[in-house]
C-alpha cells in the first residue's frame, strides 16, 4: 500500500464518514474496533489497545493502567497480559514530565516481560493532570516496524484522535456499563447529531438551518455533490455553507470541523 497516496486520501467522504462512526462510537464497546478499521486503512496495524494510566508524579511510579478498549488480531501478536503497575514500564519515563501530547515507538524485543513488548508499538499519549490517555498501536514482531512517513501521519491524526479518547473515557467514568449499548433506532437522531448540537450549545454558536445540514451531512461522508442535490442547490452554494459554518466555528475544511466536533 502506497502511504503517501492513502494519506492524501483522508479528504475523502470516507474518511469523514469513518470517523464520524468512531466520534458517535464514544463510550460504546465497539470504539477501539472502529478506530481500528479507522487507521488501518491508513496506516496498516493488527491491534489497538486504549488505556488510561494514573501515575503518582512525587514518587514517579504508576499507580493503576485501566484498559479502556482493545480490538485487532490478537493472536497475530504477543500474548495478552494484564496490565498492572511497573516502575520500570517503559513508557513510564517518557511520560512522566511530558506537556503536550507525545508519540513513543517502541521496536519489538524478543522475550520482553512488558504487556505486548514483543510487538512494534506506536503510543499517542495525552495528559490530563495526572492521568495519561494513551493510544497504542501494534504490529507483529515478523513484519517492519513503524515508518517516518507513518509516525507523522499518526501524529498528525493525534491532534484528532487524543481528544476523542479523552472524551470516550470521561463517558465511561459517567455511565454504568449497562448503558453502553450503541442507540439503534432509526426514529431518533444519530449520537452524531446528538453531539453537534451539544457541541454547538457549550460554544453558544448559532449555525443556520441549511449550515447545520451541509456540516452533519459532511461529517457523515457525504460528499459536496450529494448535498447539493438533497438540498437542491448548486455545488458552490453548499461550499458556501461550509465556509460560512467554518467562519463562525474557528475551523478551516472538514478536517478542521471533525476536530472541533472533539473539541480539539
Amino acid at each position: 500500500m502506497s502511504l503517501t497516496r492513502t494519506m492524501s486520501n483522508t479528504t475523502s467522504p470516507h474518511f469523514y464518514a469513518e470517523m464520524g462512526e468512531l466520534i458517535s462510537n464514544s463510550g460504546q464497546e465497539d470504539f477501539a474496533a472502529h478506530m481500528l478499521h479507522l487507521v488501518d486503512k491508513w496506516v496498516p496495524i493488527h491491534m489497538v489497545d486504549l488505556s488510561e494510566w494514573t501515575l503518582d508524579e512525587l514518587r514517579d511510579r504508576v499507580l493503576d493502567i485501566k484498559l479502556l478498549g482493545s480490538a485487532g488480531l490478537k493472536s497475530e501478536l504477543s500474548a495478552p497480559q494484564t496490565l498492572h503497575p511497573l516502575k520500570d514500564h517503559p513508557l513510564l519515563r517518557e511520560m512522566l514530565r511530558m506537556q503536550d501530547p507525545l508519540l513513543i515507538q517502541m521496536r519489538a524485543q524478543p522475550n520482553s516481560a512488558h504487556p505486548r513488548g514483543t510487538s512494534h508499538q506506536c503510543n499517542l499519549v495525552a495528559r490530563q493532570g495526572n492521568r495519561r490517555q494513551v493510544i497504542s498501536f501494534y504490529r507483529p514482531p515478523a513484519e517492519r516496524g513503524f515508518s517516518l512517513a507513518e509516525l507523522s501521519f499518526l501524529k498528525c491524526l493525534s491532534d484528532t484522535l487524543l481528544p476523542l479518547l479523552e472524551r470516550h473515557a470521561q463517558l465511561l467514568h459517567q455511565a454504568p456499563q449497562s448503558s453502553m449499548e450503541p442507540v439503534h433506532n432509526p426514529l431518533e437522531q444519530s449520537q452524531l447529531q446528538r453531539e453537534f448540537y451539544k457541541r454547538l450549545s457549550l460554544s453558544d454558536i448559532t449555525l443556520s438551518a441549511r449550515e447545520q445540514e451541509v456540516c452533519l451531512g459532511l461529517l457523515t461522508g457525504g460528499t459536496v455533490p450529494q448535498m447539493a442535490e438533497k438540498l437542491s442547490v448548486k455545488n458552490s452554494s453548499v461550499e458556501t455553507y461550509l465556509k460560512r459554518a467554518a467562519a463562525k466555528l474557528g475551523v478551516s475544511g472538514r478536517h478542521g470541523l471533525a476536530k472541533w466536533m472533539v473539541g480539539a
